[in-house]
C-alpha cells in the first residue's frame, strides 16, 4: 500500500513539474514582450515584422496620441453620464435628451475620426505592405465590427 501511495505522489509531482515547465516554456514569448520598452506596442513589432526604428516612430505617435485619447474618453464618459441622468428623470423623449444624443454622437464621431487619423499615421510609418495589412487588421477590429452590429441583429 505504501508503494502505491508513493507512486501516486511521485506521479502527481511529475505532472505538476511538467505542467509548470510547459507553461513557462509556452508563455516565454509573451513574457518577453512585457519586458520591452513599450510592452503595449511590442506585439506590433512581432506581428508586423517591424524594425526597432519603425517601432520607435510608432511609439512616439502612440505617446503623442494618448493624452488626446484620454481626453476624448473623458468627454464621452461625461456625455454618457449626462444622458443617463436625463433618461432616469423621465419616461418621454425631451429636447434635452435629443440634444444629449446629438452631442454624444458628435463626440463619438470625432473620436472615431481622430482614431482613424492616428491609425493612418501609424500605418504610414510601416513598410507599405505591412501598413496595408495593419489598416485592414485595425479596421476590422474597430470600425467595421462597430458598423455591422445593427445588421447582425436583424435590423
Amino acid at each position: 500500500m505504501k508503494s502505491v501511495l508513493m507512486v501516486l505522489i511521485v506521479g502527481v509531482l511529475l505532472c505538476a513539474v511538467a505542467f509548470c515547465g510547459f507553461y513557462y516554456w509556452g508563455t516565454a514569448s509573451h513574457r518577453g514582450l512585457l519586458n520591452q520598452q513599450a510592452p503595449e506596442l511590442a506585439w506590433l513589432k512581432k506581428e508586423f515584422n517591424l524594425s526597432d526604428t519603425e517601432l520607435m516612430r510608432i511609439t512616439k505617435l502612440h505617446d503623442a496620441y494618448q493624452p488626446h485619447c484620454a481626453e476624448m474618453c473623458r468627454r464621452i464618459d461625461e456625455s454618457g453620464a449626462r444622458l443617463k441622468t436625463l433618461l432616469t428623470a423621465t419616461n418621454a423623449m425631451t429636447s434635452e435628451i435629443e440634444a444629449a444624443l446629438t452631442e454624444s454622437a458628435k463626440l463619438r464621431a470625432e473620436c472615431q475620426r481622430d482614431m482613424l487619423k492616428h491609425f493612418f499615421e501609424v500605418s504610414q510609418t510601416m513598410p507599405p505592405a505591412q501598413g496595408k495589412r495593419y489598416l485592414e487588421w485595425i479596421s476590422e477590429r474597430t470600425f467595421i465590427r462597430a458598423h455591422t452590429g445593427m445588421s447582425a441583429m436583424g435590423h
